[in-house]
């Protein structure tokens, strides 16, 4: 990353060309996340001893998910609001170019709640696990995993198999991972070589208020989270240390999702509760995306110098609830949540992103590392809660880093 940073700073056409060094890494990463999400989830629930235990995680999962990732809205609205970092830009929202973001807008008007939910259902078994999406192949992987659990004497030989292929591409995972310091030097050249220092400088408040927000969260929220868990989340992020700078190159937490899942499993936490709440926290517990959309959303309010109310801020704060349950954690989906959200509000312009559509790439860095690591505590959480969690490894693999 520093080798990148360096050669996009000095030699930016030449960084510029090595995009694809971390596109063809994220792609090799893609290439098994399918795989090994149907694999660990169908398995896990495969060999679970009552089926009701699947219903009871989810169902813990998803509330956790909304409690925390809604309290992650309401302090984005809160720090905008406190620390006003568009305030005084008086930008005319007439002269703003709003053809630079209208890909955005879209593919956000394409994401009716209807849409996205018809979309969990893949087309065919086999299309789930090429769509490159999360949700259909968890989709399939819980239905065949609860069919697996209800047969009779050949359950145990699928449940043997699934575990042996699962290595396979837990193994694959493994030799991937080498490949990552070429990808984030590729990813992270190419970022500054085209975007550049400067462009941080231009919107340094937004910037900088953007990740100490984050950095609070992590550190007071989820500290706070993990505390009452019983486990420290300093020693937690010691030991995804790797995946964490990996997310950092990349901008994209999906580059280290089956090394997470590995680890968690490593950690204590039983394959059927990684299996279902790692990917299903990767859509609906994206705490960083959250942060960014409400502070985003005030920031392009105040430097166009338009007054939210409270109502207005209310209903921004209702819309981006319900259209951030259907992100995913790749590079840019942040921002076309955030297009959602404001074509449902017409008080603040659409056209206001093309003020942040520069430094993006820097915000999505930060968005996915919150999601990253929101998503490990909420795993660790859920393992417990369930009494899935053995704190005898947890505390063996945090006590050895």
């Amino acid at each position: 990353m520093v080798i990148g940073a360096v050669l996009g700073h000095f030699f930016p056409e030449l960084a510029v060309e090595l995009k694809p060094l971390g596109d063809a890494f994220i792609k090799l990463v893609k290439m098994v996340i399918g795989p090994v999400i149907f694999l660990t989830v169908a398995g896990g629930i495969a060999g679970m001893s009552s089926l009701s235990r699947l219903g009871s995680t989810t169902g813990k999962a998803l509330l956790y998910f909304f409690v925390v990732s809604s309290f992650a809205l309401v302090i984005g609205l809160v720090v905008a609001n406190v620390v006003e970092p568009g305030r005084g830009m008086d930008v005319d929202p007439a002269t703003l170019d709003s053809a630079s973001v209208s890909g955005y807008v879209g593919k956000a008007e394409e994401q009716t709640i209807v849409d996205f939910l018809l979309s969990i259902i893949p087309d065919t078994f086999a299309g789930a696990l090429t769509s490159g999406q999360i949700l259909p192949v968890l989709f399939i992987a819980i239905i065949f995993g609860v069919s697996v659990a209800s047969l009779g004497e050949s359950r145990n030989r699928i449940q043997t198999a699934l575990h042996d292929v699962s290595e396979s591409f837990f193994k694959m995972v493994s030799i991937l991972m080498k490949l990552a310091p070429i990808g984030a030097f590729g990813a992270f050249a190419f970022t500054i070589g085209k975007y550049g220092i400067d462009s941080i400088a231009n919107l340094a408040a937004l910037i900088v208020t953007f990740y100490v927000t984050s950095a609070l969260f992590i550190a007071l929220v989820l500290g706070a989270i993990a505390k009452a868990s019983g486990f420290s989340l300093w020693r937690l992020l010691v030991y995804l240390k790797a995946e964490i700078w990996l997310v950092i190159g990349t901008s994209s937490s999906e580059a280290a999702l089956p090394a997470l899942m590995r680890k968690l499993e490593e950690a204590g936490c039983a394959k059927p509760v990684v299996g279902l709440v790692v990917p299903t926290g990767y859509s609906f517990n994206l705490d960083g995306t959250n942060i960014y959309m409400t502070l985003a959303a005030l920031f392009i309010a105040q430097a166009t110098g338009i007054e939210l109310s409270l109502h207005d801020e209310l209903l921004l704060l209702l819309v981006a609830v319900i259209s951030s349950k259907g992100a995913a954690g790749v590079t840019g989906a942040g921002f076309i949540t955030l297009a959602a959200t404001l074509a449902v509000v017409p008080t603040v312009p659409v056209a206001g992103m093309a003020l942040i559509l520069g430094i993006d790439r820097f915000m999505s860095e930060c968005r996915a590392v919150t999601n990253f690591i929101g998503n490990a505590v909420a795993t660790i959480v859920v393992a417990r809660w369930e009494g899935a969690l053995d704190r005898g490894a947890l505390g063996k693999a945090l006590m050895a880093r």
